[in-house]
């Protein structure tokens, strides 16, 4: 069972539907007890770092999905990936989950750089993360971030993209991976991550 974690922020009908959709069996939940029980976690997100520690922390999830990722394979996407550093500078700032050290920063103004990032963009590989099996060097995800992930540790970075700045787009340690970009939305190569996830 894969357990797709809610807590009021994720893009979660689209997220499940596209594991549904590959033969997975899911599960949407807020509660603790699922988390916990779950042979694998999704952590979504779409919106404010502050206010999703906020949420996961008035729900309970902090130390069950703490434990998790400890133990069983975890994806983040999007703000999934961000929460997983030990700060942010968004909004009125605050601490993150701590899993991975580093920080969460937003994209410097420049002249013809939009920001929120939006839309297609090329990703560019390091190592040989499970979860990009299948998928070729140099392939095209779809994005919608204004902040991005800054890890300590070079090492934990599976993918960069450029924009602007070259930043880590898909990050892998262990049983831990996280993408900024959003899997459920980048048509046949984000099933075929998904996919590779399940498979696991």
């Amino acid at each position: 069972m894969i357990v797709v974690i809610d807590y009021g922020m994720g893009n979660l009908r689209s997220v499940s539907k596209a594991l549904e959709s590959l033969g997975a069996s899911v599960r949407v939940s807020s509660d603790p007890a699922d988390v916990a029980a779950a042979d694998k976690v999704i952590l979504p997100g779409v919106g404010a770092f502050p206010a999703a520690m906020r949420e996961l922390s008035a729900r309970g999830l902090i130390g069950p999905l703490k434990a998790a990722i400890a133990a069983k394979p975890y994806l983040g996407i999007c703000l999934g990936l961000q929460l997983l550093f030990e700060r942010s500078d968004e909004g009125e700032g605050g601490e993150g989950l701590g899993i991975l050290p580093g920080e969460v920063r937003r994209f410097a103004a420049q002249d013809g750089l939009k920001v929120p990032h939006m839309g297609w963009n090329q990703v560019q590989g390091q190592g040989a993360c499970p979860l990009l099996k299948g998928v070729p060097a140099g392939s095209y995800f779809y994005f919608v971030h204004s902040y991005f992930g800054v890890p300590t540790d070079r090492s934990v970075i599976a993918l960069e993209t450029e924009y602007g700045t070259t930043f880590a787009s898909m990050v892998w340690k262990d049983r831990l991976f996280a993408t900024q970009f959003h899997p459920e939305k980048s048509q046949a190569l984000g099933l075929q991550l998904l996919k590779n996830f399940i498979t696991l």
